[in-house]
């Protein structure tokens, strides 16, 4: 879109593209033009939604409390000031607002985005022959295995210690640190994913209690035969290393909401099972001690991060990072936690939420997004519209007359509407 705004831009009236400048000015956002060219978005008023996001977010950076994590050295180091949202529609609308372009270290909030890479490239059922699927309801570092002897999930430090050792085995650190940068690269659209070395070492040089996981889980025999344990924990503290900004961040949300196909390039990355038992996961476990009350309360797939990253799905809508460093007691980001709760009380977002009855809530997924009606009376070009059939089956005569069929169909629909 920017080589296309740029030639536009450095071009007289009556430009013309041929079809090699064409193809390279709109590839990028091939999947965001050609909704635009039907017409047909998951948002349809996307500026009335977006100045809702925009409502919430300065409500959120009004709060205060929390403490950026400190046992990780090198996290201190950012700003509690520091506060952004974007996110990212199943077909390529885009929105940000705050410190959005800021580089920031996955953190935890890369355990779903593995687990979804080890499932897609070996399936289910091999993955978790080496962890399980339940919450623990014990602190996400605790060195306790459940009845199996398995880790509890993936998104614990040890399932995620475990899920990480699955991934490309057999291969160098090299090898898989790069096999999953490719990943990364895939899922944001090519957006920005980095590395931070200096986490990466402050990780290594302060993780004692991953390393008692490590050496809790080899005794177990918790990971696949010929492990190098040590080697695994690098390549761990690595992934937990890799940099996002909240923009990049809100396209892997938005891959993970479609389905496994990147919104920005159109490209399959995930397999269907893999993300269906990712979202599954993250919203059953994904936000620490606090995952019941936040799937309670928000009722959506989300993965919080100690760098202050909140990596929430909307199935088939968006995908969203909200990034603020300070934490709760619980590890989770204060003003995260805040516009997500405000976010699923503006719109019917809750997975439980019905979307025809709650009628205090926007609906952004239709045109005007407040509109809240069961069929009742309507005219023949809306209900071609709304039933999507095409012209030549609804032919325009007299209402009385018995050869109009429609009729029979507009009856129906407004005798449902009133016994609703």
């Amino acid at each position: 879109m920017d080589m296309l705004r740029l030639t536009l831009q450095t071009t007289s009236d009556g430009v013309m593209l041929d079809k090699d400048l064409f193809k390279k000015c709109v590839q990028s956002n091939i999947v965001l033009l050609t909704q635009a060219f039907r017409r047909k978005f998951v948002i349809p008023d996307f500026m009335s939604f977006t100045s809702h996001i925009d409502e919430l977010y300065e409500s959120a950076k009004k709060q205060s409390g929390g403490k950026v994590a400190d046992y990780i050295p090198q996290l201190a180091k950012f700003s509690p000031d520091l506060w952004g949202v974007s996110l990212c529609t199943v077909d390529g609308q885009r929105h940000s607002v705050g410190d959005t372009k800021v580089p920031f270290c996955l953190q935890s909030c890369v355990k779903p985005l593995k687990y979804a890479i080890a499932v897609n490239d070996l399936g289910t059922e091999y993955v978790h022959r080496y962890v399980g699927k339940e919450p623990s309801g014990l602190r996400f570092n605790k060195l306790f295995l459940n009845e199996d002897d398995k880790p509890h999930n993936p998104m614990v430090n040890a399932g995620a210690i475990v899920v990480t050792s699955l991934i490309k085995q057999g291969a160098n650190n090299a090898e898989k640190f790069d096999y999953v940068m490719q990943f990364m690269n895939k899922m944001a659209g090519n957006e920005y994913v980095g590395f931070s070395n200096a986490t990466f070492q402050s990780e290594r040089e302060s993780g004692d209690r991953n390393f008692a996981i490590g050496y809790y889980l080899k005794e177990k025999k918790c990971f696949p035969e010929g492990t190098d344990m040590v080697a695994i924990l690098d390549f761990y503290f690595q992934l937990c290393s890799i940099e996002v900004t909240c923009e990049s961040a809100s396209v892997m949300a938005a891959t993970l909401a479609n389905g496994g196909f990147c919104p920005i390039t159109g490209e399959r990355v995930l397999s269907p099972e893999a993300v269906r038992n990712t979202l599954s996961l993250m919203h059953s476990c994904g936000m620490y001690d606090f995952s019941g009350q936040f799937a309670f309360h928000v009722g959506l797939p989300a993965k919080s991060g100690v760098a202050g990253g909140i990596l929430l799905v909307v199935p088939n809508v968006m995908g969203l990072m909200c990034w603020s460093p300070p934490l709760d007691k619980m590890g989770n980001s204060v003003k995260g936690i805040h516009f997500c709760h405000d976010l699923v009380s503006l719109c019917n977002f809750h997975n439980y939420d019905n979307l025809r009855h709650f009628a205090k809530k926007l609906d952004p997924r239709r045109e005007g997004g407040d509109q809240r009606h069961s069929f009742g009376p309507m005219d023949y070009e809306n209900l071609q519209q709304e039933l999507a059939l095409k012209e030549t089956v609804w032919k325009k005569v007299s209402p009385e007359s018995n050869e109009d069929i429609s009729r029979t169909v507009v009856y129906r629909m407004e005798g449902r509407g009133e016994q609703n």
